[in-house]
């Protein structure tokens, strides 16, 4: 159960005063020593990005060998003020994020170390801007996406859980979370049987799944449409990545506020923790290497679709 640590995060991510030394000083407090800040912008419009990490009993930061999980909370901003008062629906990401911080600190406190490295990221923005979007509005962010993913993916990482709110469509018509298909490189390959079952565990219902258009997985700002900012860690990075997206039944606009369900984002928070247990154990796989292997013999990288794309087309 990861309840108080989700209402840790969500108390502390609801405040016009949220910031990275807050988050930083609150972590510090639960005995995690490798906690980075870094503002993003100018101190009037921008965020605040944190890095976190949690060494493993077998990590690499010890100078083990267990695999190294990235967590990444996706957001625009966690408040739109002043237009708006309060944490908005947007925000799941890096309430996702922050909890896992959380729990996996308290844990680390009690004796429960993981084998491998967990490197947890996301950013802090109380007052961030909304942008115009069908079928609801969406969240912008005072710093352009490229910027954060950049800071956001960490060559340390063998493989990446990007959480994300994922309401504002009509495609995934069901309230909780759900996960994307495997990105690598370009593929977007079948979803995890691993992943599928550790969601079926935490659930306890059929496993959901987020349809993706290759579009999704292409870098913001070349004026294709995209589901969300979910995939764009894919986009900056050869490891897989699945989303691990926040869904409801209705649209909902990024920008509501009382939107988030503290029940979906718990849920969410231990199915990632869970991945966590098992992936620096090496006991889940993303993605067959060896069928990879064979799709990249029979039709070649499509790595392309990282890059911004032709010019002037």
């Amino acid at each position: 159960m990861a309840m108080r640590q989700v209402l840790d995060a969500w108390d502390m991510l609801d405040s016009p005063r949220a910031s990275g030394g807050l988050v930083a000083a609150r972590l510090s407090a639960r005995g995690l020593r490798e906690v980075t800040t870094l503002r993003l912008g100018t101190e009037a419009v921008g965020t605040d990005f944190l890095k976190i990490v949690i060494p493993g009993a077998n990590g690499r930061k010890g100078g083990g060998a267990a695999p190294t999980l990235g967590i990444i909370g996706r957001l625009g901003g966690v408040g739109a003020r002043p237009g708006l008062l309060g944490l908005v629906s947007d925000a799941d990401g890096a309430v996702v994020a922050l909890a896992s911080a959380f729990k996996l600190a308290d844990m680390a406190a009690d004796g429960d170390v993981l084998p491998g490295d967990v490197i947890i990221a996301t950013h802090i923005c109380p007052n961030a801007p909304t942008l115009p979007r069908h079928p609801v509005p969406f969240m912008g962010s005072p710093v352009d996406a490229q910027t954060l993913v950049q800071h956001e993916v960490d060559p340390a990482m063998d493989a990446i859980l990007s959480v994300d709110t994922t309401r504002g469509n009509r495609i995934v018509n069901r309230r909780g979370f759900a996960i994307t298909p495997t990105v690598k490189e370009g593929f977007i390959l079948p979803p995890a049987d691993d992943l599928l079952d550790l969601m079926q565990h935490v659930s306890g219902q059929l496993p959901a799944v987020c349809p993706i258009a290759t579009q999704d997985i292409t870098p913001y700002g070349n004026g294709l449409r995209h589901i969300n900012s979910i995939l764009q860690p894919a986009t900056a990075c050869h490891i897989p990545v699945v989303g691990v997206a926040l869904t409801t039944e209705v649209a909902v606009p990024g920008p509501a506020t009382g939107a988030s369900q503290v029940l979906d984002i718990e849920a969410a928070t231990r199915f990632c923790l869970e991945v966590a247990k098992a992936f620096t154990a090496g006991r889940c796989r993303f993605y067959d290497e060896s069928e990879f292997q064979h799709m990249l013999a029979l039709y070649g990288s499509m790595a392309h679709l990282s890059s911004p794309g032709r010019p002037n087309s």
